[in-house]
């Protein structure tokens, strides 16, 4: 049994550099459609996939007709007053600066902390349980890597396993891993 793991395709915010959290529920862009549609990825018995608009719509395209399970907990970090902006617009503010001193530990201001947003992933991750078949999540980036950094083998940190829209890991039980392959 495989998970393979996909970060969901591109959206306007995503190109503009944005936090996307939990706040912002955004379509997939043009762009980000048109490359699912290029991409071919491995066949899934069941997909597991977050509430939000974009994983919704990524999971349609890329296993169109099948039934997905949605898990709430699966969404994007809750990045609080940072939401919908990008580093252009928060430099230089003292609460960005403190984060970024942080090296990304601390709480968005009136969000969640990686500590607290990686947890809910993982919990959620091991409520589904042992499955049967390959099954394929679909979500956020930081969803990604907070399993990734907890069940891949050789470990490596939280920001090791970033993947760029539309890309992810198959990660097999034994924590074995290796970068989604699409032509």
């Amino acid at each position: 049994m495989k998970w393979i793991l996909i970060r969901h395709g591109q959206t306007r915010g995503n190109r503009e550099h944005r936090y996307i959290g939990c706040r912002t529920d955004e379509p997939l862009s043009i762009d980000g459609i048109a490359q699912l549609e290029k991409g071919i990825y491995p066949p899934a018995a069941k997909i597991f996939v977050s509430p939000m608009k974009r994983c919704l719509e990524t999971a349609a395209l890329l296993y169109p007709g099948m039934p997905v399970e949605i898990i709430e907990d699966f969404r994007e970090c809750d990045f609080g007053a940072f939401e919908n902006k990008n580093y252009a617009e928060l430099n230089g503010r003292a609460d960005y600066q403190a984060w970024i001193d942080s090296g990304g530990e601390t709480a968005f201001p009136g969000g969640e902390s990686r500590a607290e947003f990686a947890a809910r992933c993982v919990a959620a991750f091991e409520r589904i349980g042992r499955q049967t078949a390959d099954c394929a999540l679909i979500a956020h980036g930081g969803t990604i890597m907070a399993i990734m950094e907890k069940y891949a083998h050789p470990p490596q940190g939280y920001f090791d396993f970033q993947v760029k829209n539309g890309d992810g890991f198959i990660l097999d039980e034994s924590g074995a891993y290796s970068p989604l392959k699409k032509p």
